[in-house]
């Protein structure tokens, strides 16, 4: 087997077994830096940069298998960085024995993971393979176990862990007619395998039978979310956006915050007006209109905004991060934010408020009324909210300044 490709990587001192204890933000932090330190290496070389992909992935999980990941931030961090590295090590232009070896170093750290945190790098297997033909050959290994393993006898049934990487192959060997006849045997239907057979008739032009497929996977163990993306991009892949949008979007397009959501949407359906997107999205959420506010701020739809603000409890501080920020441009949306943020927090709303954050959002209002030339309206109007607050906190941080008004 060839040695490992000659170059020092600062992160491999850092990446040692039980190098981190329960804490994962430090981990977390490492391997940003190891990232970065071979995305340098890679523009000089994507041969190098590969290599240290793989020392890093064989390094990963004896280094962090401490690591409490109970909050799902280390797993997540985890599995963001192998797509990146599974990319960069597919796309190296690597001699055929030096491949060979990555492939065994990183089948060894594989199997070796036991937590797991590599267990999404099998379905990156056939890209890291490099070519069809070395895919090809890599699935023939493995072919008669994964075969059993996902087949309906009961006494051989069960699971293999190099089954998602035997269909990754498959796949990318283009042998779709193969991976399907296996899939279809699974009979748990699991969509961590069906998805596969999804991807194989896609490549067989059967775009149809492959949406058929996907729903008929849904079920109690099935995220019907990843069912969804699966369809919404395969009738996207096919120019059909307006069914797709109808039939997938909306559901399919769900981001961590309510504002990635609507820019997600906004990203796949670039047709589709703003107006329609946030409310289709806002439709999804009832009782909760107000957390759309960012969103609908974003797209420009200011006079929406203030409407969703104003239907349920919105975040006082984003509200008066809005305030601020259209002070000069615009002073009536500026105002109504601010007073929306006076409102809910008025009402009690908001997380961990202070007294900074009351006389933030009052100053940020005043100075919007004042574009206007609306301050004693508005004086008059905050006065009114800061008697209705009945925990007295807004008494106590602006009482003296509405007072001496």
């Amino acid at each position: 087997m060839p040695k490992a490709l000659p170059h020092k990587w600062q992160f491999k001192a850092r990446f040692r077994r039980h190098a981190f204890g329960w804490r994962s933000q430090p981990a977390m932090q490492r391997l940003r830096e190891a990232l970065t330190e071979i995305r340098k290496a890679a523009r000089q070389s994507l041969v190098i940069g590969a290599e240290g992909g793989v020392v890093l992935i064989e390094r990963l999980s004896p280094a962090i298998e401490q690591v409490d990941s109970s909050s799902g931030a280390i797993g997540s961090a985890v599995y963001v960085a192998l797509e990146e590295l599974a990319g960069l090590i597919s796309d190296a232009p690597a001699p055929p024995a030096v491949r060979e070896a990555w492939i065994e170093r990183l089948w060894q750290a594989f199997n070796d993971d036991e937590i797991p945190y590599l267990e999404s790098l099998g379905e990156h297997w056939g890209a890291i393979c490099g070519s069809r033909e070395r895919a090809s050959a890599w699935a023939d290994e493995h072919l008669w176990v994964t075969s059993q393993a996902l087949g309906p006898d009961p006494s051989m049934r069960g699971y293999y862990k190099g089954a998602t990487a035997c269909l990754s192959c498959l796949h990318r060997a283009e042998r779709f007619e193969e991976l399907l006849a296996l899939v279809e045997r699974e009979p748990t239907a699991l969509w961590h395998y069906r998805e596969w057979g999804v991807r194989a008739l896609v490549g067989l032009g059967r775009k149809d039978d492959a949406i058929r497929f996907a729903e008929a996977s849904r079920g109690k163990w099935t995220n019907d979310l990843a069912v969804d993306k699966a369809c919404e991009e395969i009738l996207l892949s096919s120019g059909l956006a307006d069914e797709a949008y109808r039939r997938y979007g909306v559901r399919a397009g769900r981001g961590g915050t309510f504002l990635a959501t609507y820019r997600a949407l906004a990203k796949r359906y670039p047709h589709k007006a703003p107006a329609e997107l946030l409310a289709d999205l806002v439709a999804t959420t009832p009782g909760q209109e107000g957390k759309w506010f960012a969103a609908a701020k974003d797209a420009g739809l200011l006079d929406e905004a203030l409407a969703l603000a104003s239907r349920t409890p919105t975040d006082p501080k984003t509200l008066t991060r809005a305030a601020r920020d259209h002070v000069e441009e615009e002073p009536e949306f500026a105002l109504g934010a601010g007073m929306a943020a006076l409102r809910w927090l008025a009402e009690g709303y908001g997380y961990e408020i202070t007294g900074a954050d009351v006389w933030s959002a009052f100053a940020n209002t005043m100075n919007a009324a004042r574009v206007l030339g609306r301050e004693q309206a508005a004086r008059g109007e905050i006065r009114a909210l800061v008697e209705s607050d009945r925990t007295g906190f807004l008494a106590k941080v602006l009482g003296r300044e509405l007072g001496s008004g």
